[in-house]
């Protein structure tokens, strides 16, 4: 393989992104995964398995073709490999994905529970973050669970059942800002959980809008 224009600039953004996870707690010892379309050829740059996000190195990222072709690596591929490849083959606006393990996140999905959409951020940038199931052997979700979900072009992220999160973007720092707001809004919604529960309150008010310029043209103002 020639080497692509923009390989060594999309290895250095992955790196930068991985380390930011990882400093941020979003991922820890050598679980999640995350990747980058190249603009050259057909083609992506993805953490191969056993690496931690704080120990990813121009060397030791892996440039896997969208047809699986994997370029000669001393190294196992990311077990999440073929929900990556086909994300990206179903979304042309998909060109980064950012999957982690984030705790809150997690332990909302490990729970069953979608995570709602409780801050004016997650309704502006979010939407809607779906619960994706187990397989239907109850092993992690594969691209027969995740895609289907993200055929929607309206759906930037995800969360997997007892597995962790999904966010997807144009760039990596789009797609690990997802990651972050996923994790925050978890947070949020345990504590307001809590506090709801500790005060015997059963409901609480939602946002309608995530800004002031979609409430006004809702209203028509």
């Amino acid at each position: 393989m020639s080497i692509p224009a923009d390989l060594i600039d999309k290895k250095d953004a992955l790196i930068a992104t991985a380390k930011r996870c990882f400093d941020l707690r979003l991922q820890t010892n050598a679980g999640g995964n995350l990747s980058v379309r190249l603009d050259a050829i057909d083609a992506i740059v993805i953490k191969p398995s056993g690496i931690g996000f704080n120990e990813c190195t121009r060397d030791n990222l892996q440039v896997v073709h969208l047809d699986g072709t994997i370029e000669d690596s001393p190294f196992k591929p990311s077990k999440d490999l073929g929900f990556h490849l086909d994300l990206y083959r179903i979304r042309d606006d998909i060109r980064a994905v950012v999957h982690c393990h984030s705790p809150w996140a997690t332990g909302y999905a490990s729970a069953g529970l979608e995570i709602p959409c409780l801050t004016v951020q997650t309704i502006e940038k979010i939407g809607r973050m779906p619960l994706i199931a187990l397989s239907p052997m109850g092993g992690p979700q594969t691209d027969r669970e995740i895609s289907p979900v993200f055929q929607d072009p309206k759906i930037v992220a995800a969360v997997l059942a007892n597995h962790g999160t999904i966010g997807v973007g144009a760039t990596l720092m789009k797609a690990q800002y997802l990651a972050e707001i996923i994790e925050e809004t978890a947070h949020i919604a345990y504590v307001r959980d809590t506090l709801m529960a500790a005060h015997g309150k059963s409901t609480a008010d939602l946002p309608q809008f995530g800004t002031n310029t979609e409430e006004k043209a809702a209203l028509g103002v």
